[in-house]
């Protein structure tokens, strides 16, 4: 991008190379694999899908009626996947708009919805109970009820079990042999998000009493972190699985897992301070392959930092109204999406 330098701090700050406007607040974003198309969801139902490189609108999908939840783009393929509060999973084909699949996600809503990374499976969450999908829409398994709603889903990286998250416990399992359970990590606690470290060692999740948990896996070893001034939905590892970036209030916690003997326990993380400190953070991204990391906070600014230099803060952009309220990345890092509440939805392009 003109004027911005990535490896310092920036003298002008980040300009959008298009802006595209919803009906309402933006409560999903995810980027076609190819990198050539950008869908975005308004919380009321609409889906629309914009040229990433122009902004000019190619698709506008129906989504879901009493709102859309969540959006997923098939790795290495055109399938989009959504979920929302008619308790549907749709299959849409991203290119041409063509709804596929509609299919039954097991409750009155559904909320989430994560691809393998091979593309060939679609996990969906709705109430307690989590579905697992081949890619054409048929059903491989559903997997017992949780103990409450189901909060967050993810693949294990460099396998094919799926933890979920509800309360009480982040457990594993492997879709294709059966509903018993891989793992259990037991907490006594409300979970709200997890997320895998990208090495597959450590399992992370943000919690309602304002703490993170560090579970290695293979051990079980626990490791808490307190100290936030709010529930904690925001978790982002970056590529290394050194460092995680955590939210719960206006500033960017950064924990370094190597910081001492049992990981970053008995540590001080580096915060990062550059929304409004009456703001709470609703989003971070870490690139998939590079060094830079997007928050997006209420007070309506999107941030981009280079956690690791002297001065890490490299460029901001605020919203012209309503908070910024999700960010997504390219698969070639060279783009950043990001939405508003008010329902702008903005593109930015690195370098």
């Amino acid at each position: 991008m003109p004027g911005m330098n990535i490896f310092g701090r920036s003298e002008k700050p980040l300009r959008p190379l298009w802006q595209a406007t919803l009906a309402d607040h933006v409560i999903g974003l995810a980027w076609s694999s190819d990198g050539t198309l950008v869908a975005a969801a308004a919380v009321s139902g609409p889906i629309s899908v914009f040229d990433a490189r122009t902004g000019r609108l190619t698709r506008e999908l129906k989504g879901h009626g009493f709102g859309t939840a969540a959006l997923a783009w098939q790795p290495g393929g055109d399938i989009l996947a959504s979920v929302g509060q008619d308790g549907r999973v749709r299959l849409w084909d991203g290119v041409n708009g063509t709804e596929l699949r509609t299919l039954e996600a097991g409750a009155a809503w559904a909320e989430k919805a994560v691809w393998h990374p091979s593309g060939q499976y679609l996990a969906t969450a709705a109430g307690k109970k989590a579905r697992v999908w081949t890619a054409g829409g048929e059903l491989i398994r559903e997997l017992p009820p949780q103990a409450g709603s189901v909060t967050d889903l993810a693949w294990r990286p460099g396998t094919c079990h799926l933890t979920v998250l509800a309360y009480g416990a982040a457990t594993t399992y492997d879709p294709a042999s059966g509903t018993a359970p891989v793992k259990v990590l037991a907490w006594k606690g409300s979970p709200l998000a997890l997320a895998w470290s990208p090495d597959g060692r450590i399992l992370a999740h943000g919690n309602q009493d304002a703490t993170v948990h560090f579970w290695y896996y293979d051990t079980a070893d626990d490791l808490q972190m307190w100290g936030y001034r709010t529930k904690v939905r925001e978790l982002s590892w970056d590529p290394t699985s050194r460092y995680l970036a955590t939210g719960g209030g206006p500033a960017v916690v950064v924990w370094d897992t190597l910081a001492g003997p049992r990981g970053p326990e008995g540590s001080q993380p580096h915060m990062l301070r550059g929304h409004a400190d009456d703001s709470r953070l609703l989003a971070l991204a870490n690139q998939w392959r590079g060094f830079l990391l997007a928050s997006a906070a209420t007070d309506g600014q999107v941030v981009l930092w280079q956690p690791a230099a002297r001065r890490p803060e490299v460029g901001r952009y605020r919203f012209p109204s309503g908070e910024a309220s999700t960010l997504a990345w390219s698969r070639d890092d060279q783009f950043l999406a990001a939405g508003s509440g008010a329902g702008t939805v903005a593109a930015f392009r690195l370098g």
